[in-house]
């Protein structure tokens, strides 16, 4: 998958896929993100809320290795994604001054 921002969104939303399908891991960025359960489709809309998403996923190793295993994706491509993402997130910023 080329690397650019669509295709980020994509590795984010399979992403939430993986979490929807682990309780536990689910539980865990519920909390700590303090998202509400019933907000998670709405905010999958949100290039911020999708950046968090891979960042949940870089800050433990292991849920980020059984991910990639899962959906075939390699490590390095998570950062990559998340790069990119967050590139769009500092342009909205940097337009109030942030």
């Amino acid at each position: 998958m080329a690397p650019n921002t669509s295709n980020s969104e994509i590795v984010a939303i399979k992403g939430l896929q993986y979490l929807a399908g682990d309780e536990e891991q689910l539980s865990r960025f519920i909390a700590l993100t303090g998202c509400d359960p019933t907000d998670l489709r709405s905010n999958a809309q949100s290039s911020d809320f999708l950046a968090g998403v891979l960042e949940f996923f870089m800050g433990n190793e292991a849920t980020l290795l059984a991910f990639c295993a899962q959906y075939s994706i390699e490590p390095e491509d998570i950062s990559v994604a998340l790069h990119l993402l967050g590139s769009n997130s500092d342009s909205d910023h940097e337009d109030f001054g942030i």
